[in-house]
């Protein structure tokens, strides 16, 4: 296992689990930026490993044990349901490597290796970045900088593996926000999940209400396309994202029916100052956004 130079921001051999969008997207920070030396690829038997290579987004392919016993830092960027199966695993070769993961939920992973002896080797971790697109191919160089990154209960893992991913992140040009796993859980309905769910129902309605395609395509406008972008989210991704959240997303799902039911009231009674209450108030967001 190579050496890990902190004061030079670089680490000798990085391996990844999950070679698609995110996984894909950071190994190409890494390289952008002169992070790591050598990437390899885990190999499990998907067809996307083929693809990362043959992209350049890995150096080598390599079966797990393998790649961990030859990496200083490994990744894990798979959906959040086989990173829980998958960590305790990984946590298992692990001597003194580095492990992080990029899941959108962080509970149920931290609660399934709470007892592992090599628990502080592992930081959580989630970039808050993505698009719509899977697959290595949808990979992008050079879009991370001034993204937010989140490291959550930094005070369970090993003061190096903290330190270290830190410096790597500030490198890549990310901006580190710290909280614990069940608060990044919370916010995430709010800020992420909902916005999915969302865009998914309403791709849903639009599909059966309007039942002729070339009126979606002639008639959507700029800002219909920019709301149901979501909706091209892959469901392997999703549907255990949702799983693991489900109470709070829940909640917060209740809440925005409570906020449809209130546009749809002033409708029915004609209430348009009520009407023009609720959408004065939803512009506080801009302020917010725009800090």
């Amino acid at each position: 296992m190579a050496e890990v130079e902190n004061k030079n921001t670089k680490v000798g051999t990085v391996a990844i689990l999950g070679l698609g969008l995110i996984g894909g997207t950071f190994a190409y920070a890494l390289r952008d930026h002169k992070i790591a030396e050598k990437i390899i690829g885990i190999r499990v038997g998907r067809p996307s490993e083929a693809k990362a290579l043959a992209l350049g987004i890995v150096d080598e392919l390599l079966p797990m044990e393998e790649a961990i016993g030859k990496a200083d830092l490994v990744i894990l960027s798979v959906p959040v349901n086989t990173c829980v199966e998958v960590l305790p695993k990984v946590l298992d070769l692990v001597e003194n490597q580095m492990v992080i993961d990029m899941g959108s939920t962080k509970e149920a992973l931290i609660k399934a290796v709470a007892g592992h002896p090599k628990r502080k080797r592992f930081l959580p971790a989630h970039p808050m970045w993505g698009t719509e697109f899977s697959g290595p191919e949808a990979a992008m160089h050079h879009v991370l900088q001034g993204k937010n990154f989140i490291i959550c209960s930094k005070e369970d893992s090993d003061p190096d593996v903290s330190e270290t991913v830190e410096k790597i992140i500030k490198k890549i040009g990310m901006n580190i926000v710290y909280m614990n796993g069940m608060a990044h859980d919370v916010h995430l309905a709010y800020v992420s999940h909902i916005s999915h769910i969302t865009s998914f129902a309403l791709a849903n309605t639009v599909l059966e209400k309007e039942k002729e395609e070339d009126n979606i395509f002639d008639l959507a406008s700029s800002g219909f396309e920019s709301t149901v972008r979501l909706a091209k989210s892959n469901p392997q991704t999703w549907v255990p994202i949702f799983m693991q959240n489900k109470e709070n997303v829940l909640d917060v799902l209740n809440e925005h029916i409570s906020q449809l039911r209130k546009f749809k009231s002033s409708l029915e009674k004609e209430n348009w100052e009520f009407l023009a209450d609720l959408i004065d108030n939803s512009n506080k967001i801009k302020k917010i956004l725009d800090r």
